[in-house]
């Protein structure tokens, strides 16, 4: 499974971006796919994650009521709506894929695939 992130880019405090991780090759094997960010000095964290057929999903606490993870089956494609953006979030974004069931997908450990990363930066 390869996968292409896009979306990233410069926003102000308050403002919001939508993030898109396109899956291609082995895609019928994705059985959850997630988000991961890195900002600089730190270690890479979970985001959220959703089932790939079901559509159920995960966040973790700092991004919850302001990050939506979504899906698209029929364009293999997964979506990370972020608003309210706080400096805070400024980070590279990484989409991540998991071709089994049985884990709790929170760690980059969970995850069979990632994609290269997108830099969001929030300006204060």
């Amino acid at each position: 499974v390869q996968l292409q992130a896009s979306g990233g880019g410069l926003v102000q405090a308050g403002g919001s971006l939508r993030l898109a991780c396109a899956a291609s090759g082995r895609t019928f094997s994705v059985y959850r796919m997630g988000w991961f960010r890195q900002a600089p000095g730190k270690e890479r964290e979970f985001v959220a994650h959703i089932e790939w057929s079901a559509g159920s999903t995960y966040y973790t606490d700092s991004v919850k009521g302001r990050f939506t993870i979504s899906r698209d089956n029929a364009k293999n494609t997964m979506y990370l709506q972020m608003n309210s953006l706080i400096p805070e979030d400024t980070a590279v974004y990484y989409c991540a894929a998991a071709a089994y069931s049985g884990s709790y997908y929170i760690r980059s450990d969970d995850y069979n695939f990632f994609g290269q990363g997108t830099q969001v930066t929030v300006s204060s």
